[in-house]
């Protein structure tokens, strides 16, 4: 066996064993005993620990540099040349990390995202803040380790994001921020306003776990490969090439909640599977990025399901489904309803237009904890302050404003910024594939949804790792990312809805 095959059996060896810890973690956070919570934590702790091991082995360290001088490397989209070219990466990244540091960052994610629940419930920043403050501290230490030219944000976004830079990422968004703020400020001038007291009523959550089954199904979501459970806050997680897991949370009062973050997994779901299983635990086999993976949550979450031609096929089974809630409430009305717009205190159910800005806040503050030029003490005076300013409210309390998320306690920064780059990349891919298609709307009003899919499988989830987010995008489209096409669909939509060309 040459070096390059005993490359791939270790790699997908590695890959059995991350995808037990991932199995692990979707138990945490889905089915759990609350006494458990602290072995659990040991449990994926050592799990980690060892994929790390495997990870930085010097044996695989000199397989791949074998492989490297062994194989040609002319075609830079050929499937070996991908291979090692990812891996070499990742094995360079991971060798820099001490192991020990790598599991009390496993270790100190476990029980800040069982403390962070906790916490919230309660809402209780006190509690939370020194279980964040040890998180914050081994990020740190990450970032130092990795290393960085300009910014220790660099090193961690750099995880989600392959290839990015906090300063290109500020760039972009700020030029998307230049022309949202006008729009938003156009729509909150408006004298209309959505219905949305009919998306408040009796939601029964069984029903809603059938009929968000129904649009997930609709899609294309494969249920003989996946599964839809309950967590305090909703994610997707692969455990196999034929194991995807979707979560949500219901609201029996309250339409959106449950729903839309079904749809938003599904779409996280769909690329999970829909990249080649045969390159299952390869580079070839895995996202281009967070971003890219983000577009395609975003993607079925608000260019599809918040479509009025997705609801021209839907909504009868809705209104089937949660009889005297909606029998009387009209198609347009319930279309108006779900997109609501108006500043908000919740990231995950904030509108298209206003979503980037809770974004936008987030990434700032980051990168201003991870510098050490804000403490955690002050986190929550920060929090409420860049709410005010950017969107003109301010949190009640800590639940629902700097602890309403579950990335800070599982040491996810860097991750908030592929929120909106996927944003981007949604918008801009959703052009081509009309360019390809034709008439979107006419395909769902016929709820004619796989050659959507199909399309997507084709140009997005087929290539894994292949081309870098911003090579893909250009590919895809022709063009480089821009704000120009997302700003173009939020204004003919929010345009006709509010009543402003």
């Amino acid at each position: 066996m040459n070096a390059y095959d005993e490359l791939l059996k270790h790699t997908r060896k590695t890959a059995l064993l991350s995808n037990v810890l991932n199995v692990i973690e979707w138990d945490e956070r889905t089915k759990l005993p609350k006494k458990g919570g602290a072995y659990r934590a040991e449990q994926a702790a050592f799990m980690a620990g060892l994929v790390h091991q495997r990870n930085t082995s010097p044996q695989f360290g000199e397989w791949l540099s074998a492989a490297e001088s062994e194989l040609p490397n002319d075609d830079p989209t050929a499937d070996a040349v991908v291979v090692l070219r990812q891996l070499r990466r990742q094995y360079d990244r991971k060798t820099k990390l001490p192991q020990d540091l790598v599991e009390a960052i496993t270790r100190a994610s476990s029980i800040g995202q069982q403390v962070w629940a906790e916490a919230r419930r309660d809402n209780d920043f006190a509690r939370f803040a020194p279980q964040l403050a040890t998180m914050i501290r081994l990020k740190r230490e990450e970032a130092t380790a990795v290393g960085y030219i300009d910014s220790p944000y660099d090193a961690l976004l750099d995880d989600y994001e392959p290839y990015e830079t906090t300063k290109n990422v500020a760039a972009v968004l700020a030029d998307l921020r230049d022309h949202l703020v006008p729009l938003v400020a156009e729509i909150g001038a408006s004298d209309r306003r959505a219905p949305v007291e009919i998306l408040h009523g009796q939601f029964d959550v069984a029903k809603q776990e059938e009929f968000g089954k129904l649009a997930a199904r609709s899609i294309g979501f494969d249920f003989d490969a996946g599964r839809l459970d309950v967590t305090d806050h909703p994610f997707c997680s692969t455990s196999g090439p034929f194991d995807v897991r979707l979560t949500t949370r219901y609201q029996a009062d309250f339409f959106n909640s449950g729903f839309y973050s079904i749809l938003h997994e599904a779409g996280h779901g769909l690329y999970e599977q829909g990249l080649p299983a045969e390159h299952f635990g390869l580079p070839t086999g895995e996202a281009t990025s967070l971003g890219i993976h983000e577009s395609q949550s975003r993607w079925w979450e608000n260019l599809i399901g918040r479509s009025h031609a997705f609801w021209e096929r839907l909504y009868p089974a809705a209104q089937v489904a949660f009889g005297p809630t909606l029998t009387r409430v009209s198609l347009d009305d319930f279309y108006f309803a779900v997109n609501e717009s108006k500043p908000s205190l919740i990231r995950v159910e904030a509108d298209e237009a206003t979503y980037n800005l809770h974004i936008l806040i987030r990434f700032e503050l980051e990168q201003a904890i991870i510098a050490g030029d804000l403490e955690v003490a002050d986190l929550p005076a920060a929090w409420n302050a860049r709410y005010q300013e950017y969107l003109g409210i301010s949190p009640p309390d800590d639940k629902d404003g700097v602890m309403q998320d579950v990335h800070w306690s599982a040491g996810l920064f860097g991750y908030f910024p592929t929120y909106a780059l996927g944003n981007l990349y949604a918008s801009q891919f959703f052009e081509a594939c009309a360019r390809d298609l034709g008439d979107l709307d006419e395909l769902m009003r016929r709820g004619e949804f796989m050659p959507i899919l199909d399309w997507l499988q084709k140009n997005i989830h087929a290539h894994g790792q292949r081309y870098r987010a911003a090579e893909l995008v250009e590919r895809v489209t022709g063009k480089p990312l821009s704000s120009a096409p997302l700003m173009r669909h939020l204004r003919a939509k929010f345009g006709a809805l509010y009543g402003f060309a």
